[in-house]
C-alpha cells in the first residue's frame, strides 16, 4: 500500500488550504501529492501510474508527457527536446498545481 496521500476531486476544495504549499499532480484518475524534491515521474510511480521511460534523467524523452496546465521545473536541463504543453516526467518537479493528460493502464 502506497504512504502517498490521494485526494479525490470532490475533497480538494475543503483540503485545499491545508495543502497550499505542497505540490499537487492532477491525473485522469485523481490529485495526486507529491513529495518535496521527487520528479513528477516518482510521484506518478508511487501513486500506481506506470509511465514508459529509459534514462531518469531527461535524455531519451521516452517519458514525454502532455502538461496542460501549470509549471515544471528542471533542477538540470534535459537533452531531449521538450515542446510547449509537454513536460519530462522524469526530470521535472511540479511547481505548485500541474495538470498531466495521464491515466493509469491496467497491469
Amino acid at each position: 500500500m502506497s504512504d502517498a496521500l490521494q485526494i479525490q476531486p470532490s475533497a480538494l476544495h475543503s483540503t485545499a488550504k491545508g495543502l497550499a504549499t505542497q505540490p499537487l499532480v492532477h491525473t485522469q484518475d485523481g490529485v495526486l501529492a507529491a513529495h518535496p524534491e521527487e520528479s513528477v515521474l516518482e510521484t506518478l510511480e508511487r501513486h500506481g501510474h506506470c509511465v514508459e521511460f529509459q534514462c531518469r534523467s531527461g535524455y531519451c524523452g521516452a517519458c514525454r508527457t502532455p502538461l496542460l496546465s501549470g509549471q515544471v521545473h528542471y533542477p538540470h536541463v534535459p537533452l531531449a527536446f521538450v515542446s510547449q504543453g509537454e513536460c519530462l516526467p522524469c526530470c521535472c518537479h511540479p511547481v505548485g498545481t500541474i495538470r498531466l493528460d495521464i491515466q493509469k493502464r491496467g497491469g
